[in-house]
């Protein structure tokens, strides 16, 4: 073959690259049609934030830049001969591979949904109507996973507001009802007056009473502070098998990173060590990202603020074991595995350039929704002011009320045979996961302001010496601390000299 003849041959198999449209109106025309980065992504065989980047101005590059091609032209095709208004239409044809998708979908229980972009809004539609989870009726759209209606006049729960508002909120397991929210604004001051009338004032028998429905009264109190919100929550939704019991007594695949650290060697000398209590660590801990619908599998290092659920790590390395807890906890093992949202946040702060104590964890697979910080905002408020004014008038039974209520709470979103209104493993690991996190930025805070950390304890203990009280606000509210034991370690050196000299 003659030169010419080989740039012949090499000029005729070339592919000239497909132009793309401009990133925008790549969203655009995937959004237009109601499809998630996730739907394209598993037609095309490849990641949602890959989508994401294309979404962004990064170009596709071989053989996948010319499925991508295809789809946005099919997309632009299908919006150009898209029928009239109120005309239901398949969508799922779109995709280059809709029978995938749909198996997909059929897998993680979302057959029949066609979502929006998870990562930009809540609000999504649906191929099949499904009843509204407000007043039941069918419903073409969802926020976040929940069917509703988006026009308010569509919703029978219009109609239905006066009767709605007028029907008491049941507080009690069998039968006894209190007001609502707009009869009373203290429902938590109401269920402890009738406990004590009930018992004629025993305040130990009102708490016993109180504690006993605590589960129910908290469920009760929620409903009554979600009244008006975009989206309700989900009792049972569809949860991984990490997330799952292996056996009866056994536990699910999620580590929560509780610290249980102990600091390994203290300075030569006498210390006077101060146990702080922190006041109200689960209740301060309900707000944290929560995920709002069904938790959805990805893969890769990205880390997206907007959702929240639980991700199979490999931590970095921890190199200040000898003055700080390690933000993961003592594990025995190495390797990868899974924590939550509060833990890798944890991380990826402390791997940033404010603080630089470690690399960035590596993330290989998530289970995550779209989230909210402010899920549980209204609810963590009420039980919040009821537990100051408790400690302000010094009631003992309203303070122990609440308490068993945030506390069981959070123990009671798992598979428990006490809460039977919701189940979100996911939630109670998480808020239990902030509780650590948030410890153990009091001890960085400790160590930051120059006093030394001694032990930090599950989710509310933290050991230290030094003038603690320049650094924390001492008292019983939830962001202060009180004391909870003091001690001393260590000897002084010239009593052990004289205890050598007198041998």
């Amino acid at each position: 073959m003659t030169d010419f003849e080989a740039i012949d041959t090499l000029l005729a198999g070339a592919k000239q690259q497909i132009a793309l449209p401009p990133a925008q109106e790549r969203r655009a025309l995937r959004e237009k049609l109601n499809l998630s980065r996730m739907q394209v992504a598993q037609a095309l065989g490849v990641s949602p934030s890959t989508v994401g980047g294309w979404e962004s101005g990064r170009d596709p590059s071989g053989e996948v830049r010319e499925k991508y091609a295809y789809f946005l032209q099919g997309a632009q095709a299908k919006l150009e001969a898209r029928p009239p208004a109120g005309q239901a239409e398949d969508v799922s044809d779109v995709l280059s591979d809709g029978a995938a998708a749909e198996d997909a979908a059929a897998e993680d229980g979302t057959a029949g949904t066609v979502a929006a972009d998870s990562g930009s809004d809540e609000v999504q539609s649906l191929t099949t109507p499904q009843p509204c989870v407000l007043c039941g009726g069918p419903a073409r759209h969802q926020v976040a996973g929940f069917p509703q209606h988006l026009d308010a006049a569509e919703c029978g729960t219009a109609a239905a507001a006066p009767a709605r508002a007028a029907k008491p909120v049941q507080v009690r397991p069998v039968g006894r009802r209190m007001q609502t929210a707009s009869e009373t604004s203290d429902p938590i001051g109401a269920a402890v007056a009738a406990a004590l009338a009930t018992h004629e004032g025993d305040v130990e028998a009102a708490i016993a009473a109180l504690v006993k429905r605590a589960i129910p009264d908290a469920m009760a109190l929620l409903d009554a502070t979600r009244t008006g919100g975009r989206y309700d929550i989900v009792a049972h939704p569809w949860m991984p098998d990490i997330l799952r019991k292996q056996s009866a007594r056994g536990s699910d695949q999620i580590w929560e990173a509780r610290p249980k650290w102990a600091r390994p060697e203290l300075p030569p000398g006498a210390h006077e060590v101060t146990a702080l209590d922190v006041n109200g660590a689960y209740l301060s801990a309900l707000k944290t990202h929560l995920p709002i619908g069904q938790l959805e599998h990805s893969t890769g290092f990205d880390h997206d603020r907007r959702r929240a659920g639980v991700h199979l790590i490999t931590p970095p390395a921890w190199e200040h074991d000898d003055v700080l807890p390690n933000p993961v906890g003592a594990r025995d093992e190495p390797g990868p595995l899974w924590v939550t949202e509060p833990t890798l946040r944890l991380l990826l702060r402390l791997s940033g350039p404010k603080y630089g104590l470690c690399d960035p964890p590596e993330i290989h697979e998530s289970f995550t929704s779209g989230a909210t910080e402010n899920l549980l905002e209204k609810f963590r408020i009420v039980l919040k002011d009821a537990r100051d004014r408790a400690i302000a008038q010094d009631d003992e039974v309203t303070l122990e009320y609440v308490k068993a209520m945030y506390s069981k709470f959070v123990s009671t979103l798992g598979e428990s045979n006490y809460n039977r209104e919701i189940y979100r493993t996911d939630w109670m690991h998480l808020i239990r996961s902030q509780a650590f996190a948030n410890l153990w930025m009091k001890a960085y805070k400790a160590y930051d302001e120059g006093l030394m950390v001694v032990r930090a304890m599950g989710t509310d203990e933290l050991h230290v010496v030094g003038d603690w009280r320049a650094v924390f606000p001492e008292g019983r509210g939830v962001s202060e601390v009180k004391v909870k034991d003091t001690y001393s370690v260590g000897t002084d050196p010239e009593t052990a000299a004289a205890g050598e000299a007198g041998d």
